[in-house]
């Protein structure tokens, strides 16, 4: 039986469709708590031709802490760079997250940026959440043939501390899904342990940058080593699995919500339809190459909803998560997400405390659907 349950809220954020900005969708926040205490969110908000900025809004709360309402507070980034434009009026700013990475006393921001060479990570970092610099495209080594830096890449999302890396040292780290396009087969590489990988499907990654506490932000974009994590294995992920929440410390682990895709052949369109669910891991705090647990089954799935939608596929997208320190209470955590490319919903997760997992990656769960 698995304990870990996501419970729906009531709070539905909802697009804008008179605002030019959000006309086709809200969705895929960013969260993070500012130094004044307050929670931030940072959505993907779509303008039309699929024009996408991060906007920046603060959550409401009512007297009891239950998140009841946003407030609207502009944009902090929109495509400027080079590797946010796709000429002729688009480009993109994507599906961002935000961790506070405590060493270098930075928010770092990883999106994807959007561009005519496809999706890239991008990276910027804030001292205040409101303010943000970019610092560029991540730059990633190659391993033998296999190289990052020219193929579509997403999903990334940094620790909030150093972790120790394949030799020991501590070392920054960033989960990230590269895609490999063309691959068929399955390649098994030798990174520290022998690790099976199937590169025909998107995987969650591990890479790491060498720990540097001086004032070279530029290091935050330069990863020297790479680890496969996990690759899609259970039926409600065949396609594809990619990163979801920052990580976040919990006396079992690294606490990790992540998506996987599935495809089923829909009749009445008569094609295959996608559906994006939402599931569990949990790293070792010790050695985060390690997974410790792995939910078999989604713990949030998507359900029919009214009105405009983004995509066909049926979404429930992981990308904010909020530890309720705020209300004495950090085994509680928000977890805000993205409804079919649209919308944005909430869900509670009370981490259980009297549990002890083992490492395996057929733990049976029970789904919660919204």
């Amino acid at each position: 039986m698995n304990p870990f349950v996501l419970k729906p809220l009531p709070l539905l954020i909802e697009a804008d469709i008179n605002d030019p900005f959000e006309i086709e969708g809200i969705l895929n926040p960013a969260a993070a708590r500012g130094p004044d205490g307050e929670l931030y969110l940072f959505p993907r908000i779509v303008g039309k031709g699929n024009y996408s900025r991060i906007g920046i809004m603060r959550v409401i709360f009512d007297d009891a802490g239950e998140p009841v309402g946003v407030e609207r507070m502009g944009i902090a980034l929109e495509p400027e760079a080079p590797y946010e434009l796709r000429g002729e009026g688009m480009g993109g700013c994507e599906d961002p997250r935000i961790t506070y990475v405590e060493p270098i006393d930075l928010y770092v921001m990883t999106y994807t940026a959007f561009s005519m060479q496809g999706p890239r990570i991008a990276i910027a970092a804030s001292r205040d959440l409101l303010h943000w610099d970019r610092l560029g495209l991540a730059k990633f080594a190659p391993v033998g043939a296999i190289t990052f830096d020219n193929v579509d890449n997403k999903d990334a999302v940094m620790f909030p501390r150093p972790v120790p890396g394949p030799t020991g040292d501590l070392e920054l780290a960033l989960l990230h899904r590269p895609y490999f396009s063309g691959v068929e087969h399955e390649e098994t590489l030798r990174l520290g342990q022998e690790r099976k990988l199937d590169l025909s499907r998107e995987s969650i990654w591990l890479s790491f940058s060498p720990l540097q506490l001086g004032d070279d932000r530029e290091e935050l974009t330069r990863f020297a080593t790479h680890i496969p994590l996990v690759t899609p294995e259970a039926p409600w992920e065949n396609l594809k699995i990619g990163s979801g929440t920052p990580p976040v410390l919990t006396p079992e682990g690294w606490l990790i919500i992540y998506h996987g895709v599935s495809s089923e052949f829909d009749p009445d369109a008569g094609k295959e339809r996608l559906t994006y669910s939402a599931g569990i891991t949990i790293l070792a705090e010790e050695n985060p190459q390690d997974v410790v647990f792995r939910t078999q089954h989604p713990i949030l799935t998507p359900v029919p909803t009214p009105g405009p939608r983004g995509t066909s596929a049926d979404v429930v997208f992981p990308t904010g998560i909020d530890r309720r320190d705020d209300i004495g209470q950090p085994d509680r955590f928000d977890v805000y997400f993205g409804i079919n490319d649209f919308r944005i919903g909430v869900a509670r997760l009370d981490f259980p405390t009297d549990v002890g997992l083992s490492t395996t990656v057929g733990a049976t769960s029970v789904v919660t659907t919204l």
